[in-house]
């Protein structure tokens, strides 16, 4: 489902108007994906469907009177743990952190000075943190970082070992999917993959994939599928409530983005 733009897209606009915009102190929204495996039941843009999805749907809730911008999607991002998996698409780590820092340092150079890093891919979270701290350090931007699957989930919408352990392809991804892109879904393909963690918590162990003494790991780690969740719990009406919820967040990130007080930030000591 698309939703219209209130707010432009920057490779739509002209140099005087990427100006005019930073001159009005606009918000800048960058949003970072992936293209990896996401099971038989789901393509390997879901990452990217999801994060465009979202942020269409949250530029449209904007206030008019919140300058914003969406920059053109990162679409491949860092996926070492689905690397096994065919269709995966990955770059390193270090390349990653090149990529967004360079983007940043571009979009700081066109005079913005908010920048929010969307993500929508659980393995880029490592390398947007030193991203943004770099570009924090080097170029005194506000970088936010938002990662839509650390976003409080809308009350009773999934059972809390699905939103603990369904970390990919369950019935949140599923879901919205049903709702963003029916057409890409495979339904006869549709299981429950329950994950390594879910087995670890149930024995009362505190180690696991996730949460206070998380482990590294490979995706077939966790299920030799490379899926973690119970996609059957994903319905199309529960995709629409969680795209509505997140794209509420994040829409009021980027607000709040706007309206942080600048001069809160340490002054440039390079």
């Amino acid at each position: 489902m698309c939703h219209p733009l209130s707010h432009p897209l920057w490779q739509d606009l002209t140099p005087d108007e990427i100006r005019a915009l930073a001159a009005n102190d606009a918000v800048a929204v960058l949003p970072l994906a992936a293209i990896e495996q996401h099971g038989p039941h789901l393509p390997l843009s879901t990452d990217l469907d999801i994060g465009i999805g979202l942020a269409a749907a949250a530029f449209a809730r904007l206030p008019a009177t919140t300058p914003a911008c969406l920059l053109p999607p990162l679409a491949i991002g860092l996926s070492l743990e689905h690397r096994d998996q065919a269709g995966t698409l990955s770059l390193s780590a270090e390349t990653a952190l090149a990529t967004l820092t360079e983007i940043g340092a571009s979009v700081a150079r066109a005079g913005f000075r908010r920048l929010v890093l969307f993500n929508s891919h659980g393995g880029n979270k490592s390398v947007i943190d030193l991203a943004a701290l770099k570009l924090r350090a080097n170029h005194r931007l506000l970088v936010v970082r938002a990662n839509y699957f650390r976003f409080a989930p809308p009350p009773d919408a999934l059972p809390a070992s699905e939103l603990r352990h369904g970390l990919h392809g369950g019935a949140l991804e599923t879901a919205m999917m049903m709702h963003l892109a029916p057409h890409k879904v495979r339904h006869h393909a549709i299981a429950d993959w329950p994950s390594l963690g879910l087995e670890m918590a149930a024995n009362g162990k505190l180690l696991g994939p996730e949460g206070e003494a998380g482990f590294a790991w490979m995706a077939a780690d966790l299920n030799p599928a490379g899926v973690t969740g119970n996609a059957r719990l994903a319905t199309a009406e529960l995709g629409a409530r969680l795209v509505d919820h997140f794209a509420a967040a994040l829409a009021r990130i980027i607000t709040d983005t706007h309206d942080f007080d600048f001069a809160r930030l340490a002054p440039d000591c390079n």
